[in-house]
Order: structure tokens, then C-alpha cells, then sequence
């Protein structure tokens, strides 16, 4: 009777301790997923030339864009490359300002992440906020 007992305590045990330890896990996951793809790591502000935003994906449809900024960067030492800045935009009254506004001169407010989930865009950088436009034949006037 006693091995019976012992045995039922036992098993008892460790059902407790496996479902402790898959709400760890699953607490440990979430706070990593949480981190990596909804903790703002850095905010700041981009300006350039719109060269393109578009609406695509496979399963996810996203905004992606592309703003040239002036100068230039290289990797390599004599090369030459545009300093090109690749964002996404959730916002689709945002994206459809910024599709009215393509090859204008823009300042945009981002909020850059660890990571981007396929939802979200392909890009680590998303922009919330258009902050000024200017447009290339009207760059006395800046737009609201």
C-alpha cells in the first residue's frame, strides 16, 4: 500500500515540476519575443530624397520604402555607394502620403528594433511620422 502511495506522490511530483517548467519556458519566450520585436531599441529622424515605398509580401502585405540620403558611404576603400535608408510603415494613411509624395525631399521620425516579424514589414526601422516635405521643384514652400 505504501508503494502505491509513493508512487502516486512521485508521479504527482513531477507532473508539478513539468508544468512549472513549461510556464517558464513559455514566460522566458515571451519575454524574449517580446524584446526583440516590440522593445523600441532607438528612435531618431532620417532625411532624403523618397526613391520608392511600395505595398508587398507573400502572406503579409507590408509598406516598404526607401529614402537616398545626400552624401555618400562606402565599404570599401575607393568605392563609391549611395547612403540609402530602407524603412517600413504600418500606417496606411502614413504609406499613402508618403506614395503621393514619391521623389520629394522628407524628414521622417522611426523607431528602430531588434528584430522586424513578418507582420510588421521587412525592416528593423519603422516610421511613425512624417515630420516635413519638400518638394524638389517647390523647395522654397515645405509642406505640412
Amino acid at each position: 500500500m505504501e508503494d502505491l502511495n509513493t508512487q502516486i506522490k512521485s508521479r504527482s511530483g513531477f507532473k508539478r515540476f513539468l508544468r512549472i517548467f513549461i510556464l517558464v519556458l513559455v514566460v522566458i519566450g515571451a519575454a524574449i519575443f517580446f524584446g526583440k520585436f516590440y522593445f523600441v531599441f532607438g528612435e531618431g529622424t532620417k532625411a532624403g530624397q523618397l526613391n520608392f515605398i511600395v505595398k508587398k509580401g507573400y502572406l503579409f502585405k507590408t509598406y516598404e520604402g526607401r529614402i537616398i540620403q545626400t552624401g555618400y558611404k562606402s565599404n570599401m576603400p575607393g568605392g563609391i555607394q549611395s547612403n540609402e535608408f530602407d524603412f517600413s510603415v504600418v500606417d496606411e494613411k502614413l504609406a499613402n502620403k508618403l506614395m503621393s509624395n514619391s521623389g520629394a525631399m522628407l524628414e521622417l521620425h522611426y523607431k528602430e528594433y531588434l528584430g522586424a516579424p513578418p507582420w510588421r514589414g521587412m525592416s528593423k526601422y519603422i516610421v511613425d511620422s512624417i515630420i516635413s516635405i519638400h518638394r524638389v521643384n517647390d523647395s522654397a514652400r515645405p509642406m505640412p
